[in-house]
C-alpha cells in the first residue's frame, strides 16, 4: 500500500474511533491525537497516538523515536497517583506506529524488545509492513501486564489497521 493511501486510512479510523488532533505540533511529530476513556481492566486512560513515515527506518531510529513519544506523553499527560482534585490520575499509553516498505527484521526486534512500561507511562512502537500490508504490534503476556498489553492490541487494530 502506497504510504499516503496508509495516512490518509489512519486519518479516517482516528475520526472514527474517537481519537482528537492534538493542535501543537512537536518537533518530532508532524501529527498526533488523543483519546481519553475509560477502560474496563485499566480505568481512566489516555492515549497519544502519532504515524511516522519510516523508509529506510533502523533500529536505533524505532527506539529514539519511541523514547521522544514518551517524553511528550509526560509533558502531555500527568502520570503521578492522585490528583489535586481527588480524581483518578489516568494510564498514559503512546503509540508511535512506522510505515516502512519492508522493514528490516533488526527493526522488528527492536520494536518487540522496546522497554514499553517506563516513568510511569507505557508507549508502544508499531511498525507497518507497506509492502505486505501488515501491522506489527507487541503481543499479549500470557501472565503480568496483560490489560495494557490487550489495549495495545484493541487500539491498534482499531486505529492502524485498515
Amino acid at each position: 500500500m502506497d504510504l499516503s493511501d496508509y495516512r490518509a486510512a489512519v486519518a479516517a479510523n482516528r475520526r472514527k474511533h474517537g481519537f482528537e488532533a492534538v493542535d501543537e505540533r512537536t518537533d518530532e511529530f508532524e501529527r498526533l491525537w488523543t483519546t481519553r476513556e475509560a477502560d474496563d481492566s485499566l480505568g481512566s486512560v489516555v492515549a497519544l497516538a502519532t504515524l511516522v513515515e519510516a523508509e529506510g527506518l533502523d533500529a536505533e531510529t524505532l527506539a529514539d523515536t519511541a523514547a521522544s513519544l514518551r517524553d511528550v506523553l509526560v509533558d502531555t499527560v500527568d502520570p503521578r497517583p492522585g490528583r489535586a482534585d481527588g480524581g483518578e490520575a489516568p494510564t498514559p499509553i503512546g503509540y508511535v506506529t512506522f510505515a516502512a516498505p519492508d522493514p528490516d527484521a533488526s527493526v522488528l526486534d527492536a520494536m518487540a524488545n522496546f522497554t514499553v512500561a517506563k516513568r510511569r507511562t507505557n508507549v508502544f512502537p508499531l511498525v507497518y509492513d507497506a509492502e505486505a500490508e501488515r501491522l506489527h504490534r507487541h503481543e499479549v503476556p500470557r501472565l503480568k501486564g496483560r490489560g495494557i498489553y490487550r489495549r495495545q492490541a484493541d487500539d491498534a487494530e482499531r486505529l492502524f489497521e485498515v
